[in-house]
């Protein structure tokens, strides 16, 4: 909630030191003019941008008020996940994890994790090793492919990103439109009495005043926001990129994992020696599991 909070402390801020000044907080509330910049900002996006890519940008801005989902205990649980699926392959013929990443949904490799890791992780993971399970590929290849699949995510993430930069960087030109609309009707009253006249011109400038806030005290932080957010999903997936590279190159279980562990940032990196633990207790009860259901 530390966004919504930022927001208040803007309006808060801005209002507040105003009202400090003794300005009459009823001036500020010009319905008029926050419909110009509010609609023809709206109107504009709605020209410039695809209906998908706006209900992809609505989708991704409550995001920005949720808490971060890259956190240690997620990178734990996708650790032991990697460690999980790198055992089974090494325990298996290519047959075997061939038919697991064919269907992840019915197979007991993907099921365990079906409540820690997203569909698309799973999907990125079962794409990665279907390619080694159906044919010969070189190491340097599939990791030319996965960053491929990366940047190709990256770009389409980045597009909410880009929507609000440019929300952002028209809504004091609209803040400015609404100004001159309204200079535009005080030059029409210049007989009425200067005290009118003021009051015609100080609203007017309230449309500049509402555009520069809202662009910058708004939707460009949200913008900044939203490219932190993706950042943080991008070194997710490259964590696991990194563990998959280092898997398919022949490295060990545990190097593969250690290498995707490194790939974490720093401060949500889980400890080396508690990522070991955690991973050979769950490949202990993993290992342990059919052999208890078949002595049943």
């Amino acid at each position: 909630m530390i966004p919504l909070a930022g927001i208040l402390i803007v309006f808060a801020a801005v209002i507040g030191g105003f009202v400090m000044e003794s300005g009459p907080l009823a001036q500020l509330a010009q319905p008029a003019e926050i419909l110009i910049i509010i609609g023809s900002s709206l109107g504009a996006v709605m020209v410039g941008n695809p209906p998908a890519e706006i209900a992809k940008t609505a989708h991704a801005l409550l995001g920005v008020f949720r808490r971060s989902a890259y956190t240690t205990e997620r990178y734990l649980t996708t650790l032991i996940m990697l460690s999980g699926i790198f055992h089974f392959a090494r325990r298996h013929d290519a047959r075997a994890l061939e038919n697991a990443v064919e269907d992840p949904l019915a197979s007991p490799l993907f099921d365990r994790y079906k409540n820690e890791v997203s569909p698309e992780v799973v999907e990125f993971v079962c794409d990665t090793l279907r390619l080694t399970s159906l044919a010969t590929i070189s190491p340097f290849s599939l990791d030319e492919m996965m960053e491929g699949d990366l940047e190709t995510r990256r770009v389409a993430a980045a597009e909410p990103t880009e929507l609000l930069a440019r929300l952002a960087d028209s809504l004091p030109g609209f803040g400015i439109v609404a100004a001159v609309l309204g200079v535009i009707l005080s030059m029409g009253s210049m007989h009425e009495a200067p005290e009118k006249l003021g009051m015609k011109i100080a609203s007017a400038l309230i449309g500049t005043f509402t555009g520069i806030l809202l662009a910058y005290g708004v939707v460009s932080p949200l913008s900044d926001r939203l490219k932190k957010i993706e950042h943080a999903k991008s070194e997710y997936f490259d964590c696991i990129r990194a563990g998959l590279s280092s898997f398919t190159k022949g490295m060990p279980v545990a190097i593969a994992v250690e290498c995707a562990r490194r790939a974490i940032p720093e401060d949500v990196r889980p400890d080396f020696n508690l990522t070991e633990e955690v991973c050979r207790q769950a490949d202990h009860t993993a290992h342990a599991q059919p052999a208890l259901s078949a002595k049943a």
